[in-house]
């Protein structure tokens, strides 16, 4: 490394964000950026560990090592360049992931561990602002195309590959714009849309077609996907809520989050939501069931909005301050945690079961709820939940946001219509070696084949399925893999 001692000259310097009083007001990013010489300071504090678990952390298996010292030593072009020998889009990850590369430093054993995520963004941001990320052309073209069925982290990142291989690939997306999950699931403030893009931009000018406002199922049949490609890869995502089917759920005001978070992204783009299906937190009394980054991303919207109060309601218990003993390094740490948006306000609520909603006149007014505890696992492994007596409380509700997570990709249409198995919790069957489903020539990546999970997977997953598509097609693929890099 360019400066052994660098772990022990500088601590951490985390992430900081605009002040809350100041943020809450716009939607601009709340993150703010490192200088040059922080960036550099940060990146020497990656010691010479020797087996950089960091590495195994990060599921794009990121040579984290080797861009820290680049970054140290002040050569911002390669370590660009080895930042996107394993990742299509280190400004997403930068932005939204939650780290577990982090979790995994060696220097994490006993010490705060290295700004890994911010010297990422730094690295993507100084290139974008160098004007040094230019399109990369195919050197041939093979004469195949592929279809690839939806625009999320998975999709974008297989399209990329693929086109990069030279085959000619259309990306379908049901939606007005480009993105997925990150476009109408991740608020403004968290990653602005013109971050996507620019990388857009950069897609279509490498040869990249997208078609958006087209079902594939409905307004495209699955006859036409298979006779008019030669491959077709599902990146479709996993877009069935989890529900909550209590008394009361019938009553208007009760939406899942992924019906109220769409709308203020539209709204911040310029479009206009039409007012009969319209959900605002404004002087209303909220309450978001779920504790996760979706629920997260509704209490920032919901403030933002002028609610009246919020209120975040997990089952789960509140996890310590430190690293639970049950995680030990290097994974991922069961422990409490704030987002920016928790920072920003509200009220936080553990160890809560949801048993009921009231309303008047078919409108939502208060949910009705109790505390539990949990015991030691049963047969099945999980602790074995009880309600405390007694415990029973009411809250006001005017608008309800079900922030549950997904269970599954939804089966109507495409999938049906494609005939595909499905795993045993819903999802599209397919392995990690070769991605291919139960149907010849089709293939699936990201979250609707492993379940929800985290825009750094659905990355890896794109990038994996893109390589065996390509062999499919070629009986080989140059597209290298995760495991040279690790």
């Amino acid at each position: 490394m360019g400066k052994l001692t660098g772990f022990l000259d500088h601590g951490r310097e985390g992430v900081e964000c605009r002040p809350a009083e100041e943020r809450i007001e716009d939607w601009r990013e709340v993150q703010l950026d490192f200088t040059p010489e922080k960036a550099r300071q940060q990146a020497s504090r990656c010691m010479d560990c020797g087996i950089p678990f960091c590495n195994n952390g990060c599921p794009l298996g990121n040579v984290i090592p080797d861009w820290n010292d680049l970054v140290y030593h002040g050569k911002w072009d390669d370590a660009l360049a080895a930042l996107h020998s394993t990742n299509n889009f280190p400004e997403f990850t930068g932005m939204v992931c939650p780290a577990p590369c982090e979790s995994a430093c060696v220097l994490g054993i006993n010490d705060d561990a290295v700004t890994i995520k911010q010297v990422e963004w730094e690295i993507s941001r100084n290139g974008w602002q160098s004007n040094i990320v230019k399109p990369v052309m195919p050197s041939r073209r093979s004469g195949r195309s592929v279809a690839v069925i939806g625009s999320g982290p998975a999709g974008l990142a297989a399209a990329q590959q693929l086109n990069r291989a030279g085959h000619s690939v259309t990306v379908f997306e049901k939606s007005d714009r480009i993105g997925g999950l990150l476009r109408y699931g991740i608020p403004e403030f968290k990653l602005e849309k013109a971050i996507i893009d620019r990388r857009l931009e950069q897609m279509r000018e490498e040869g990249v077609a997208f078609q958006t406002g087209v079902h594939v199922g409905v307004d495209l049949s699955s006859a036409d996907l298979r006779r008019n490609f030669d491959a077709v890869l599902l990146c479709c995502g996993s877009e069935k809520p989890r529900d909550l089917p209590i008394d009361g759920r019938d009553l208007d005001g009760i939406h899942f989050a992924m019906e109220f978070l769409p709308q203020q992204n539209r709204r911040v783009a310029g479009d206009t939501v039409d007012s009969d299906g319209e959900i605002l937190a404004t002087g209303k009394h909220v309450v978001v069931l779920g504790g996760g980054d979706t629920g997260s991303d509704c209490v920032g919207t919901s403030l933002r909005q002028g609610a009246k109060s919020i209120t975040s309601i997990e089952l789960l218990e509140r996890p310590p301050e430190q690293r639970s003993e049950s995680t030990p390094w290097p994974e991922w740490p069961l422990m409490y945690r704030t987002s920016s948006s928790h920072d920003e306000g509200g009220e936080r609520e553990f160890a809560v079961l949801t048993k009921r909603f009231s309303g008047e006149a078919g409108q939502v007014k208060s949910l009705t709820a109790v505390r539990v505890e949990f015991g030691e696992p049963d047969a099945s492994g999980r602790p074995a939940m009880s309600e405390i007596a007694g415990s029973e409380f009411e809250i006001p509700a005017d608008l309800v946001l079900l922030a549950m997570g997904f269970l599954h990709p939804v089966h109507e249409e495409l999938l049906e219509k494609l005939g595909v198995r499905l795993d045993p919790r819903g999802n599209v069957a397919a392995d990690t070696t070769g991605f291919a489903t139960s149907e010849p020539g089709i293939f699936a990546a990201g979250d609707c084949r492993r379940g929800q999970s985290l825009v750094v997977w659905a990355i890896w997953e794109g990038r994996e399925a893109a390589r065996q598509v390509d062999r499919y097609l070629m009986g080989e693929s140059r597209l290298q893999s995760r495991s040279s890099y690790v």
